[in-house]
């Protein structure tokens, strides 16, 4: 569904990405690698809100290299960045509501009741502002905004950092879910590598800025030099 080619990208003059090729494919695609490789700007590239210096993506065989942010999310994309995925100050219905913009109220009304069939923990918090909610929650909240777009590609940065080990479990079994029962392509950025390759059919390990390893997640997770590679250690 989703590949670059030869990707080269950072921030303005700051270049982070070096001829990074991947291809995802239907199901949880695992990003993994050590603090610094470009996991995090691999998704902002794609999503276009860093610097792609050269090479290109594709969406379903079409260049979306230059199309902005708010085009990808017509085409079926989400990006969900590790913290200010919410609209803090807005009520958790208003921010589920601003994701539905533009929608028939009929549309709107069932895409944001079958989002809160699937995160019910929201359904008691509607009128809260979202900057009070868990961090747990706010991550439920966005990604029940993904549901209400009616995204067809998520792009998860680290969606259970800093939180306690129980929620982090209950978040990775809800992306599974998305995955699952909502036909979701997922990319997902993971501080827990051992969990993220756990639940991932494929995956791409990044060392700096580079792709160290292409392939199914059970591969890369029985590699004998696997702790050693997820550090950047490649030798």
């Amino acid at each position: 569904m989703l590949r670059t080619e030869r990707l080269n990208a950072g921030y303005g003059q700051l270049h982070i990405l070096f001829d990074v090729d991947i291809n995802v494919e239907k199901g949880i695609t695992a990003i993994i690698g050590p603090n610094g490789s470009g996991k995090s700007t691999l998704l902002k590239s794609i999503f276009g809100i860093a610097t792609v210096h050269s090479g290109s993506v594709f969406l379903n065989g079409k260049d979306i290299t230059r199309i902005p942010p708010h085009e990808k999310v017509k085409l079926g994309m989400a990006y969900l960045p590790q913290t200010e995925n919410v609209f803090s100050n807005l009520s958790v219905k208003e921010n589920l509501m601003i994701a539905g913009y533009g929608l028939e109220e009929e549309t709107l009304k069932d895409r944001i009741d079958s989002a809160l069939e699937f995160f019910p923990e929201l359904k008691n918090h509607l009128k809260r502002r979202a900057g009070t909610l868990s961090g747990g929650e706010r991550q439920m909240l966005a990604m029940a905004s993904a549901l209400v777009k009616n995204a067809k590609i998520l792009m998860l940065d680290e969606p259970t950092a800093q939180l306690s080990p129980k929620l982090a479990e209950k978040i990775l079994e809800r992306v599974q879910m998305m995955r699952d029962e909502k036909n979701l392509t997922i990319m997902l950025v993971e501080q827990n590598v051992k969990k993220a390759l756990e639940i991932s059919e494929n995956a791409y390990l990044l060392v700096s800025g580079r792709v160290a390893f292409s392939g199914k997640a059970c591969e890369l997770l029985s590699h004998p030099k696997f702790e050693k590679m997820c550090v950047g250690i490649l030798d």
